[in-house]
């Protein structure tokens, strides 16, 4: 299948699909006419792509999970231990914008209380 084809399919822009395969992700066949064209599995390798970009995944990390994926999307076991070493990272962020988090709220609910507003929902005077 030809890249407007793909990207029909899958809703993803031509742009993007040449950077999946840039990136190693993805996989044209350039016959004699230049032209890239996919195989029939394209759309399933595009749809993992973006699952795993949606799941805070780099491209060089789904390079290395990509071939353990299977056609359903699961993923092998092999790809347990990158995959736990992210789950980790993702957890360090999340404590560490919930401590920003309440930091700044802190420093709000000061600035509101230092401003005279009534309640957390009222603009303070400018």
């Amino acid at each position: 299948m030809r890249i407007g084809e793909l990207a029909a399919l899958t809703g993803v822009s031509v742009r993007l699909l040449r950077y999946y395969e840039e990136q190693g992700l993805l996989v044209a066949h350039r016959p004699e006419g230049g032209h890239r064209r996919y195989g029939e599995d394209a759309p399933a390798v595009v749809r993992h792509i973006r699952a795993l970009l949606g799941a805070g995944l780099s491209t060089s990390a789904i390079r290395d999970v990509l071939p353990c994926v299977g056609g359903d999307g699961s993923v092998a076991p092999c790809m347990l231990e990158v995959l736990e070493q992210r789950l980790d990272l993702l957890d360090q962020r999340l404590l560490t914008l919930g401590a920003s988090r309440a930091a700044l709220a802190g420093i709000v609910a000061a600035a509101r209380r230092e401003a005279g507003a009534a309640g957390p929902d009222e603009p303070v005077p400018a």
